[in-house]
């Protein structure tokens, strides 16, 4: 299942009473905020939740699979990268099936 902005708006309102409108536009600030501050350079750090962050990747050389003898160049670009908060992490790894240990 997979929860949506709609989803979240629905179920933060009806748990805060507050129309739908006020939730839209009070989860859209939020995530404009975070995209302006990631926009600008700047780390997002969300306690329990996780922290977001710009990472710039190297320019490296790469590899056409149809041509292997043409080079192609891939420019440095920056990139988001999240990092999941200790409780987050922990919620999540309750999901992890449990092993089965192998008799002797």
């Amino acid at each position: 299942m997979t929860l949506t902005k709609n989803g979240l708006v629905k179920r933060i309102s009806k748990e805060t009473g507050l129309t739908l409108a006020q939730t839209f536009e009070l989860l859209q600030k939020t995530l404009n905020y975070i995209t302006e501050s990631l926009a600008r350079g700047d780390k997002v750090e969300l306690r329990n939740f996780g922290v977001f962050e710009v990472k710039t990747s190297k320019a490296k050389i790469g590899r056409n699979p149809n041509k292997p003898e043409t080079d192609v160049p891939i420019p440095a670009r920056a990139r988001v990268k999240f990092k999941a908060g200790k409780e987050m992490r922990a919620e999540v790894l309750k999901l992890t099936p449990k092993l089965k240990k192998k008799a002797p």
